[in-house]
């Protein structure tokens, strides 16, 4: 255990959070993603739900301001309009931590292809459907 830190950041979680550059981006996905398939590099949180796993990594990692967006959320089949109670929850939580970020909806091979190419998928043991995020690594500003 560590001072100030969300116990969810695992040693391997925060080993690639920290080894993540400027521009990486992480996935985490819910229970029913392929992410053994999809991932170039695979972290298990298993027993975990989507939110407070988002809520911890979002308590230790920059999100990138060079870019117009840099959160991503699925969608449920298709319908960037259509915000499910998980997607409700996730953009709640990415607001306490960048209020100043919108989360972007993405839909189907757009979403899915960003997942593939991310630098590391987080699965979760989220059981609702769509409960999928990818965020985009920032920098830290020298003081």
């Amino acid at each position: 255990m560590l001072k100030s830190l969300d116990p969810l950041l695992s040693p391997d979680l925060l080993y690639t959070l920290r080894a993540m550059g400027h521009g990486d981006e992480i996935a985490l996905v819910d229970g029913n993603y392929p992410g053994q398939e999809h991932a170039r590099r695979l972290i298990r949180m298993d027993g975990h739900g989507i939110v407070p796993v988002l809520d911890a990594i979002l308590s230790v990692l920059p999100i990138d301001d060079f870019v117009p967006a840099a959160l991503f959320r699925a969608t449920v089949k298709g319908d960037l309009n259509l915000v499910d109670p998980v997607h409700e929850e996730m953009i709640a939580c990415c607001a306490r931590h960048e209020p100043d970020r919108k989360v972007v909806p993405l839909a189907g091979d757009e979403f899915y292809n960003r997942v593939r190419a991310a630098h590391t998928i987080v699965q979760t043991s989220e059981p609702r459907l769509y409960g999928n995020i990818i965020l985009r690594k920032g920098v830290i500003y020298p003081a």
